[in-house]
């Protein structure tokens, strides 16, 4: 069944010379998440952060640390980021040549396990997987770098999940990121994400609040149109 939309500001789109003070000010506007995006220059192209600077960031909210893990090799890492304060580690279903074990690794060092699908790759991926998972999360541009556009073929990607995620009869958020906008945040809910990244809409123009705002008024408009009419596609930016 599909939860409470929560709104997870990617921090991939902060300051970076003041990101404790960037992570208490989306916690005080009213994020419920802190998405913070880990990318090796590797698996994706571009190098971001390590488990040091998470855990230099952890007493700057008590908000769950969403951590989303675009490395290769990704197991000799997960202790560390576990460590470092993570609450939920994502994994991509491609950074590794045993994704089950992953998933095993990550919930034995008692964290959420997430598993995520490249724009490329088939909601099928996770359907052994769905007995463990904690969420899943769709990739609406393709990981590597922030500010891209949303990619709209995506979205019945997300609604195929949601209803592999019904079927299972297990509470699995499913969770979306790339573009995300006050223009599609409503189609992505429509189609049954729970859980938005939001980068550039929530640290554009510095009032986070009031962009936190915007896109939680979208989740109340469209929380329960899941099983109507998707709205219809906007400009995206």
């Amino acid at each position: 069944m599909q939860q409470t939309v929560r709104i997870a500001p990617s921090i991939l789109s902060a300051d970076f010379a003041r990101l404790g003070e960037e992570v208490q000010a989306v916690d005080k506007a009213g994020a419920d998440w802190i998405h913070i995006d880990v990318m090796d220059g590797h698996f994706v192209p571009n190098i971001t952060i390590g488990p040091d600077i998470i855990r230099a960031l952890r007493p700057h909210s008590d908000l769950p640390f969403d951590v989303h893990l675009m490395i290769s090799p990704v197991d000799p890492y997960l202790a560390a980021f576990s460590q470092a304060g993570s609450d939920i580690l994502t994994v991509h279903a491609e950074s590794g040549a045993h994704l089950h074990r992953t998933v095993q690794q990550i919930k034995a060092l008692g964290k959420k396990a997430g598993v995520a699908l490249n724009p490329g790759t088939p909601p099928q991926a996770i359907q052994p997987l769905l007995g463990e998972l904690d969420l899943v999360l769709v990739m609406t541009v393709n990981p590597g770098f922030g500010g891209q556009s949303f990619i709209p073929s995506q979205v019945d990607k997300i609604k195929e999940l949601r209803a592999r995620i019904d079927a299972s009869g297990r509470a699995i958020d499913l969770q979306v990121d790339g573009g995300i906008n006050n223009s599609n945040a409503a189609r992505a809910i429509a189609a049954g994400a729970d859980v938005l990244v939001a980068g550039s809409a929530t640290f554009a123009g510095g009032n986070y609040g009031e962009n936190i705002a915007a896109l939680r008024g979208v989740t109340n408009t469209m929380r329960n149109t899941r099983k109507g009419a998707l709205p219809t596609a906007a400009s995206e930016d």
